[in-house]
């Protein structure tokens, strides 16, 4: 019998859920998106957006769905793009047949990104045309040419952000600093764009600089700010430790910046990650006007360091500004700090201090033998100290006034401005050597180097300054002092006391500007 075969031509069908009863008329939908917030882009988005609207109108076999629109996002990735994302789900939800775009770059520059949404959408019945490329994803050459194409619009965003990186590194090269004002507390820009001071805001960073030194804490200078309305820099007047902490070590404050300390680690993801020695940096010296003395800021900074690690021997310890004894108590044996603890014995109640090894007996190496001292006697040893120093005063201040003579900045001087001529000889070699990378990684580690020594000079020269200040302080209290001290004062203790060392026969005072007190019990 003779076979008699009848050819069905195959019919493309767009969006899969519709039955063959219902009216095919293809509900289409436009993708536009423009990449950032410009104006010439915005005209751009504009367009798109009335372009596509009238063109799926004017078709009478087509059913005009919406517009998916995103205005200034990126296309490297689909997470924040949600007139992209609320598109698919109506996708998903039977409400498209067919998308229409501009072009392969405007719908992802994300190859995979591309691939994944096309291919998932195809999967649906429901087409992607791209009218740059005029390539409908349906076609059966449609997935050879978009691969191509999705490739190079990647290959095109990776490019541009090359350039930009480019750009900010020569930029950077330059020493022309770009900070965000709105969130910088104490600077604003003028009408050329340059940093300069806001006076009122200038006072805040002043008044957290000083309370720092005076030895409020983070907690207590975020609760005093707060206590008085004052905004932070982003204009909350809600302030986190943290914020604290990057006032008191942005080197900006003292005219300086650091440029790059953070790098782009993925364009895609655009993930940003701190510069460990990655990315080249550039510190540059006296791109704006300082709020900060530079003086007070290395102060600031080893303040930070000593109460990061008040023990010697490199156990930490937290440090409380609590009470004016706070982190100033240290035990003669084992060199650990005192604490302030409560103590009952045989039901009389006292506030004694005890060294820490004793207080975490148990938990320590050792059992340290460390006496423990009843606050009033701490107290009376201070006062002890003082007027022991007033009752010598004419031998004190001459002998204080002489140190002071004596003390000199010529050698750090001549330090630093070897240092700085060893960092400028090192930057000319690096330019020399700029496309040898071992070279440059050599040279490097020596620039690390000289900086760091230099930033030691730097703090060395703070040192002797700050205790020329203490010293030039106890001169004036000892001039100011009517008559000896007859009661004990936290504000005299925070003012002139430097440390107090706990021994078995003897509480050793020593003052901020030097001196050292002995007071036998």
């Amino acid at each position: 019998m003779a076979q008699n075969v009848t050819v069905i031509p195959a019919r493309r069908r767009v969006g899969s859920q519709r039955t063959a009863a219902q009216v095919q008329r293809i509900r289409v939908a436009a993708y536009c998106r423009v990449s950032t917030d410009s104006e010439e882009q915005e005209t751009s988005y504009e367009a798109q957006v009335q372009h596509y609207t009238e063109y799926i109108r004017s078709k009478p076999d087509w059913e005009f769905v919406k517009i998916y629109a995103d205005d200034g996002i990126s296309g490297t990735n689909t997470r924040k793009r949600d007139e992209f994302n609320r598109m698919i789900a109506d996708c998903e939800a039977g409400k498209i047949d067919l998308i229409l775009t501009k072009s392969i770059s405007r719908f992802s520059r994300n190859t995979l990104d591309c691939l994944k949404y096309t291919r998932k959408l195809k999967a649906l019945n429901i087409a992607v045309f791209f009218e740059k490329e005029n390539i409908n994803t349906m076609d059966s050459k449609g997935e050879v040419l978009l691969t191509i194409m999705a490739s190079l619009a990647q290959q095109e965003s990776e490019s541009l952000s090359a350039n930009v990186r480019m750009g900010i590194q020569y930029r950077n090269q330059q020493g022309k600093v770009q900070v965000n004002h709105n969130w910088f507390l104490g600077y604003t820009k003028d009408a050329d764009g340059n940093l300069i001071i806001d006076p009122a805001q200038a006072e805040i960073v002043h008044r957290i600089y000083r309370e720092y030194l005076e030895g409020a804490s983070f907690l207590q200078i975020k609760r005093s700010l707060e206590a008085d309305g004052i905004k932070n820099g982003a204009g909350h007047k809600k302030w986190h430790e943290s914020n604290i902490q990057q006032i008191l070590t942005n080197e900006k404050y003292i005219g300086d910046a650091l440029l790059q300390k953070t790098y782009t680690v993925s364009i895609l993801d655009k993930k940003r990650a701190a510069n460990n020695g990655e990315m080249p940096k550039y510190y540059v010296e006296g791109s704006h006007e300082a709020i900060i003395d530079r003086d007070v800021f290395m102060k600031v900074k080893a303040e930070i360091a000593r109460r990061a690690n008040l023990n010697p021997d490199g156990k930490r310890r937290v440090y409380s500004s609590k009470y004016a004894l706070s982190g100033m108590v240290f035990c003669g044996h084992c060199g650990d700090i005192y604490r302030r603890v409560k103590w009952n014995n045989r039901g009389c109640k006292s506030t004694v201090w005890r060294c820490v090894s004793r207080v975490l007996k148990g938990k320590m190496d050792f059992d340290c033998p460390a006496r423990t001292v009843k606050e009033e006697v701490l107290q009376v040893a201070i006062v002890t100290a003082v007027n022991d120093a007033y009752a010598r005063k004419n031998i004190v201040m001459a002998l204080l006034k002489q140190n002071i003579e004596s003390m000199v900045f010529g050698d750090l001087e001549d330090r630093l401005a070897m240092e700085d001529k060893k960092l400028a000889d090192l930057q000319v070699q690096m330019i020399a050597v700029s496309g040898d990378e071992a070279a440059v990684d050599a040279l490097g580690v020596q620039i690390e180097g000289l900086r760091a020594e230099r930033q030691s000079i730097l703090a060395e020269a703070a040192e002797r300054s700050d205790l020329q200040e203490r010293m030039n302080d106890m001169i004036a209290f000892l001039d100011e002092m009517p008559t000896m001290l007859t009661e004990y004062s936290d504000a005299i203790t925070r003012r002139l006391v430097e440390k107090i060392t706990i021994f078995d026969e003897k509480i050793v005072v020593e003052l901020k500007s030097g001196l050292q007190m002995e007071v036998e019990e």
